[in-house]
Formats: C-alpha cells, structure tokens, sequence
C-alpha cells in the first residue's frame, strides 16, 4: 500500500536559519515557503510558513516556522506542523487505505487537496500524526516554486519581524 516517504515535516524556530542550514551546510535543494494563515487539516487559522527541501530520490523534508506560539499553546491539536507523510501510489489505493483504517476505528481527515498532493491524516496508537499522500502535482511545478521560495521566505521574515515588533 505505502510507496516511499513523501515527506517528513518538523517545527522550526527560524525558517530563515532552517534554510540556511539545510541548503548551505546539507547541500540540499529549497523547493517551496509556503505562507499560509489557514490549516486545512485542522480547520484553524495558525499563520504559517511551510518550508520543503528536495533529497535526490525526490522525496521532502519539511519544516514549519509558525508566526504565533501564543494561539498553537491553547490548542489542543497544535501536532498539526509534525508528522510523517507516507506516499502512495494513487487516489484510489488511498480511499481503499482510508476505508481500511475506518474500519479498524482509526479516524482519518481528508483527503484534504493541498495543490500538490492530496492527503489524508491520521494518528497511530501510539499519538503520531501520520499522512497519506497521493502526488497531484503539475509537471514543473516544483521548479516553479523553488523560483519563487526566496521571494516567500523574505516575505516571511518581514512579517515575523512585524509581528515580534507589535508584541513588544
């Protein structure tokens, strides 16, 4: 049912440092900042950037920077920005993946259509968030959003500064 690993994501505290890190000392390639202020998963507004790199048998690692610990420490489900996404071959091994956990009495959200993927989430017993993910993705479009990742994360930076400036 599992075909390899889509991509892992983690918290960060800087995407900025993480960038910086993980293309300058890893040597691997920025591939998207994706800002967002909603969570689909989740059904909440927690202002994010979403940040991949590409490892060379195309899978992702992902980190999320997210703009205010204040509202992620009065949820309940702030695990949202950590978790292993699983990818499988198509749509219809993920709705037979989706009936099968159901069925076992696991709850499963989605599939939720991220633009390049379509996932379905879920947790294991033992709480970890797990996804399922089925590429959706038009040709070029990793390309694309590589071009236009620094652009984001600068965007990024300034409204993190923004925000830090009107807390003080």
């Amino acid at each position: 049912m599992l075909k390899k690993l889509h991509h892992v994501a983690y918290r960060c505290r800087d995407a900025q440092e993480t960038v910086d890190f993980y293309t300058k000392v890893l040597g691997l390639k920025f591939v998207a900042a994706l800002v967002q202020d909603f969570v689909p998963s989740i059904q909440k507004v927690a202002p994010h950037n979403h940040i991949f790199f590409e490892m060379e048998d195309g899978s992702y690692i992902a980190f999320f920077d997210i703009l205010s610990e204040e509202d992620l420490i009065a949820e309940a489900d702030h695990d949202w920005a950590q978790h292993l996404a699983l990818e499988v071959r198509d749509e219809e091994t993920q709705l037979a993946a989706k009936k099968r956990l159901e069925d076992a009495g696991v709850e499963v959200v989605g599939p939720t259509d991220h633009g390049i993927c379509q996932s379905i989430y879920f947790y294991d017993p033992s709480g970890h968030r797990l996804e399922m993910a089925v590429r959706t993705e038009e040709p070029g479009i990793w390309d694309r959003s590589a071009a236009e990742a620094p652009e984001r994360l600068e965007e990024w930076n300034a409204l993190k500064k923004q925000h830090a400036e009107a807390a003080e």
